[in-house]
């Protein structure tokens, strides 16, 4: 509901061209619907002030304090010499905490005479520390005096917005803004059916406008944050549900396994049963691939449930009904192992053509850009034959010359490192839309998977196959406790000498063509000695254990940079057991398997995710020996950091894990490929709350497009629709 035809004049227009330029540049704002939709971060009572004991280091702050003193002190420095230098100090307090003000030099004449004691103000700045104190230097400042006929009590109790601001624009500035725009909500036209509204008593979208922007009790803020949380979920679902509507209409070929063929042949080979969890997706998938509309299905498990073996089934019944299966991975070294561990799998059922294959038997090939010329030449030959059954590769197989015989079902594993691009390219080659079956091993809450892959079917794998080993995992904190680190590497070395190996991970690889250390987390406060210096790099760390505490181990790098060839040795040789510890970066994250490998290291672990952790950590334990996961980390306890390790550390649910990790990061731009929550089309909804909106607002949104798929009837939704789907984002529905 970014725009509503009534409010797309332009800001510069209502404001003056200054005041525009800053909110387009630094909030994304151009016209008078954005900034209605700019909504308040929280409320400030006049009476009740901010907790100033609980400021956040480094942020810019509103707060709304009453000057306790002032003092202004002469010094002597450089600029002046005999002592004229002047420095304001204002200390303002809100019963919680105190919190020092300092002005300088010419800046300290307004403050001196406007900041009396008894004073009451709101202040905006950054925080900083000065003398180990928190202090704001030059805020900006504006007084809060009553007006002659505002009685103390409702001035006090009047509740005032404070907006998500910038050092350039305060958010009292961007309150006044919205003050003379407010007028214009009364043309919001309602993106809500009037029957759904009114049957949930929610408030007309101008009412909540007004309500949120100036309230007069919190029953206005929590009336409007509802009506517009409604908003946000509905006219997304509506989005969602006409994307699962079209995809319903498109033809596909069914794709029914025949009873004696390469699946059942399969099925006879495995050394195991499968877990009911497998039978259960299998079969879902198996019922969506026999229908005459292409499959969309996100399947989603844990790191080592089987969703591979889970995929490789889907991709032999196709093969069973004439068709053939892509499988497209985000690496080369993950497509080389996915391509090996196919191989392995179906034994003589993958020789099709060659002397000794099965009689079911099909062909797999590799397909990967270093390929060489002669290799590639005859997997393409096979692919649109149609000798070989099933490909794997990376986006290489997107690549216009790459032609299939017919392509049935198109996998892609872990799709959140593909471009929605990439899988459309893909999906464009077969004779009709073929199925689609996407896997990720990051756990995505329900509500998540409602609303960002709300076009596909969702299964979960969340049983591990027996034999699975636990994992221990462990905080290592290194700035406190040095002996700590010490014994983890004797841990190492104690895993080694029982005939296993180890990964150790670091943030960064430490050649010269590194990456900067990022300029943002330099220069903070106490814990931010291990802030400021640069990431631990893996050929520093790999030459240190080398001649230190791992020396006479057979160590190796692993990174993403190193040419694909050796890659492909290095993981090799690991994998033969040739190497005792990997020293790497997150290329290992995902899909890298070594049952043999017991135990990891994570350097440096508070500069990764807590989804990354978690699927860094399923590397080990993937064999009948316990795994062991040590975090090292040289943050202090306190830290938000080292609370979110201690999450990771205490379980291994990645489902668990995955809402922490939402929470922390806010939900990003749920719509756009942006995951890292900075502009988010969801300005009230929060995904992991507001479960219930969510899942009700799909219901209705549902029924709503059964009924009128092209919205005919409802004019002023489509007007919503098409202000959310701007046409990037139209793009990334139609081809999710």
């Amino acid at each position: 509901m970014d725009l509503v035809p009534a409010l797309e004049e332009p800001l510069k227009k209502v404001l003056g061209p200054p005041t525009a330029k800053v909110m387009a540049e630094h909030l994304g704002l151009h016209t008078v619907g954005d900034l209605l939709h700019h909504y308040p971060r929280r409320y400030e009572e006049r009476g009740q002030l901010t907790h100033l004991a609980d400021l956040p280091m480094d942020e810019h702050v509103t707060v709304v304090a009453m000057v306790a003193d002032a003092r202004l002190h002469s010094f002597a420095s450089a600029k002046a010499p005999r002592g004229k230098g002047q420095r304001l100090e204002v200390t303002i307090t809100d019963g919680s905490g105190r919190l020092q003000l300092v002005f300088f030099g010419n800046g300290v004449h307004k403050p001196h005479k406007e900041l009396l004691p008894g004073t009451r103000a709101m202040f905006a700045g950054k925080v900083s520390v000065f003398n180990r104190r928190l202090q704001l230097a030059h805020p900006a400042y504006e007084l809060l005096r009553g007006d002659g006929e505002e009685t103390v009590e409702t001035w006090a109790g009047a509740l005032i917005p404070i907006y998500p601001a910038t050092a350039k624009l305060e958010s009292w500035k961007i309150g006044k803004a919205v003050q003379t725009v407010l007028p214009s909500a009364q043309e919001a036209v309602d993106p809500l059916p009037e029957t759904l509204r009114a049957g949930r008593g929610l408030a007309t979208l101008p009412e909540a406008l007004l309500k949120i922007h100036r309230p007069h009790t919190k029953a206005d803020i929590a009336d409007a944050r509802t009506r517009l949380k409604w908003d946000e979920a509905f006219v997304l679902q509506v989005a969602l549900a006409r994307r699962r509507h079209a995809d319903a209409q498109l033809p596909a070929v069914p794709r029914r396994p025949s009873p004696d063929g390469l699946l059942a042949a399969f099925d006879d080979r495995l050394p195991f049963t499968l877990t009911e969890g497998q039978q259960k997706v299998s079969q879902e998938i198996f019922d969506d691939l026999a229908t005459d509309h292409p499959m969309h299905r996100l399947l989603q498990g844990e790191v080592g449930s089987g969703k591979t073996l889970v995929a490789l089934r889907a991709m032999l019944a196709v093969v069973d009904a004439g068709g053939q299966a892509a499988m497209l991975a985000p690496t080369e070294v993950l497509a080389q192992q996915h391509h090996r561990s196919v191989v392995e799998m179906m034994g003589e059922l993958a020789e099709g053509g060659m002397l000794g294959g099965a009689e079911h038997a099909t062909k797999v090939v590799l397909l990967t850009g270093s390929m060489g010329t002669a290799a590639r030449r005859q997997a393409l030959l096979d692919l649109v034959t149609g000798e070989a059954g099933i490909v794997i590769g990376t986006h290489a197989l997107i690549e216009d010359k790459v032609q299939f015989h017919d392509l049935g079902l198109v996998v892609v594993d872990e799709q959140h490192r593909f471009g929605v691009e990439q899988r459309d390219a893909l999906r464009g080659k077969g004779k009709q839309p073929p199925h689609l079956l996407v896997m990720t091993a990051t756990p995505i809450p329900r509500t998540v998977a409602m609303t960002v892959f709300g076009d596909l079917e969702t299964s979960v794998l969340d049983q591990l196959p027996a034999g699975r080993s636990p994992i221990a995992s462990h905080v290592v904190p290194a700035a406190d406790k040095p002996h700590f680190l010490a014994r983890a590497w004797e841990r190492v070395r104690e895993e080694v000498h029982n005939g296993h190996q180890a990964y150790v991970v670091c943030p960064r690889i430490g050649d010269d063509a590194d990456e900067p250390a990022d300029p943002k987390k330099a220069g903070k406060s106490a814990e931010d000695e291990a802030e400021k210096r640069p990431p631990l790099a893996v050929l520093d760390v790999a030459d240190q254990l080398a001649k230190g505490p791992l020396r006479d181990l057979r160590i190796e790098v692993l990174y993403g940079r190193m040419h694909p060839d050796d890659k492909d040795a290095v993981m090799r040789r690991f994998a033969a057991g040739e190497t005792d510890v990997l020293v790497a970066t997150t290329v290992i994250e995902v899909g890298v398997n070594v049952p043999n490998a017991t135990a990891m290291v994570i350097m440096d672990a508070d500069r990764f995710g807590v989804s990354q952790l978690h699927q860094l950590r399923g590397r080990v334990g993937r064999g009948s020996a316990p795994g062991l996961c040590l975090l090292v980390t040289e943050m202090p306890e306190a830290a938000p950091a080292r609370q979110r390790l201690n999450a990771v550390a205490s379980t291994l649910d990645g489902f668990e894990l995955s809402r922490i990790d939402l929470e922390q990061r806010r939900e990003g731009d749920v719509l756009g490929q942006a995951q890292s929550g900075a502009r988010t089309s969801l300005r009230v909804l929060a995904v992991i709350e507001d479960e219930e909106v969510i899942a009700e607002a799909r219901r209705e949104a549902v029924e709503v497009v059964a009924a009128d798929p092209e919205l005919k009837e409802l004019p002023a939704l489509r007007t919503a629709l098409d202000a959310l789907l701007d046409d990037e984002r139209e793009q990334y529905l139609e081809k999710g």
